[in-house]
């Protein structure tokens, strides 16, 4: 099996195998509560690279910056919006040749948090929405702070104290109990403040342990086995080209391609290119970004229907999305017609 670089194929003895190209926008690593955006996006097309080549040529063409980089921001900006709904129509080219897997960050805390410690999705789930309904902003902030901060991957740690990660969860979630008794909200919260033990066990696993190669609350792995697993449904192979990102260490790497096989997803390989010489990534470059601000839009209740409805043809119904109103408008669409409910990463194997 070996790369043609020439000509940007897979050679003969490996034609079966498609490659996948891929970026992601919105990844501020492990700090979901404190980044820059509350959607992660990863993108891919499946594209020859002369047609990538093409169409990046004609949104060039279309748009007429002199920036030397084409990036999302300048498909999102209102005057080339004309663009923009051109490169996600149907009659785009992009329609049937790419995929988007989305990221909702607060309900990836929740849900990242609860698996921890109760292995239950139902209760994530259970506690994303009834958290919202009952507590104030600044309460359910302060949650949301102490969940992330629970599961960041840190190496300088005292042992447990009052300000240590796991003393501070558990004093916020016995404080929300007790301001908020008998809610659905402070059921689960009681769940969770009987497993100390195991918030314990993960922040000493982390000082005492070998070095954290898939970080639980990085959504980059895990989306890059979601986007493998969409490419490769049916059991065709396929390989990805990813843009370069500081998180994808060899070691990473083959930690994906493990896990892929462990999964059963067809995975032949995962490489690493620069998107400025690949414009198959360039293109997922743009959809990354596009999908990213157009969930974050809709989530924030300021959405644009318009670009709501043509990204919908892109999103995986596998997305880790907890807040229902914004699905119904981002999410794929039922045979029936109804909006596909968000599924839970762990129902599938790929959380």
């Amino acid at each position: 099996m070996t790369w043609d670089h020439v000509n940007g194929t897979v050679a003969a003895d490996a034609a079966v195998i498609r490659e996948i190209a891929c970026d992601e926008s919105g990844s501020d690593g492990e700090n979901l509560t404190g980044g820059n955006t509350d959607v992660f996006a990863h993108a891919s097309v499946l594209l020859s690279a002369a047609s990538a080549a093409g169409h990046v040529q004609e949104i060039r063409n279309r748009i007429r910056s002199p920036a030397e980089e084409y990036k999302a921001n300048h498909l999102l900006r209102e005057k080339h919006r004309a663009v923009l709904e051109w490169l996600l129509s149907p009659s785009g080219p992009l329609h049937g040749r790419a995929h988007v897997h989305l990221v909702e960050k607060p309900f990836y805390i929740v849900d990242r948090a609860v698996d921890l410690l109760l292995d239950d999705p139902g209760a994530a789930v259970s506690l994303f929405a009834e958290g919202r309904r009952t507590f104030t902003g600044e309460e359910w902030t302060s949650f949301l702070e102490a969940a992330n901060h629970l599961l960041w991957v840190r190496h300088d740690e005292p042992p447990d104290t009052p300000h240590t990660p796991v003393a501070r969860f558990f004093h916020l979630v016995d404080t929300l109990r007790g301001r908020h008794p008998g809610t659905p909200a402070a059921d689960v919260l009681g769940r969770l403040s009987e497993e100390r033990p195991r918030a314990l066990s993960y922040r000493a696993g982390i000082q005492d342990g070998p070095f954290v190669l898939a970080p639980v609350l990085n959504p980059l792995l895990p989306s890059i086995l979601h986007t493998a697993a969409h490419w490769s449904d049916g059991g065709r192979p396929v390989r990805l080209a990813h843009d370069r990102q500081n998180m994808l260490t060899p070691e990473r790497i083959a930690w994906i391609e493990g896990e892929a096989r462990r999964r059963g997803i067809r995975l032949a390989g995962l490489r690493l290119v620069v998107s400025r010489f690949d414009a198959r990534v360039q293109l997922a470059d743009f959809l990354a970004g596009i999908a990213r601000r157009i969930a974050s839009d809709e989530l924030n209740g300021r959405g644009d229907p318009a670009l709501s409805a043509l990204l919908r043809p892109y999103t995986g119904a596998a997305a880790v999305w907890g807040d229902e109103r914004s699905w119904a408008r981002l999410g794929p669409a039922r045979e029936s017609g109804g909006p596909s409910a968000p599924v839970d990463s762990r129902a599938q194997g790929l959380s």
